[in-house]
C-alpha cells in the first residue's frame, strides 16, 4: 500500500481520506463499502491476496 504499518494504524483511527480506503481495500481485495460493513457474528475472516493467509477480525 505504500505506507507503514504506524502509517496505517494512524489513518485507521483518524480520518482516512478516500484515497486511503481504496488503497485499504484494494489491498484486502474487497470493495471499499465492505470496509464499513458490520461484521456478522462480531467477525470477519478474510484471505491475504499476497500470502494466502487467513486474517481473522473480531469486533467488540
Amino acid at each position: 500500500m505504500g505506507i507503514t504499518r504506524v502509517g496505517l494504524s494512524q489513518h485507521i483511527n483518524g480520518n482516512p481520506s478516500v484515497e486511503v480506503l481504496e488503497r485499504i481495500a484494494s489491498a484486502l481485495d474487497v470493495p471499499v463499502t465492505e470496509l464499513f460493513e458490520h461484521p456478522k457474528n462480531n467477525s470477519i475472516s478474510l484471505t491475504c491476496p499476497h500470502c494466502g493467509k487467513n486474517i481473522n477480525i473480531k469486533a467488540e
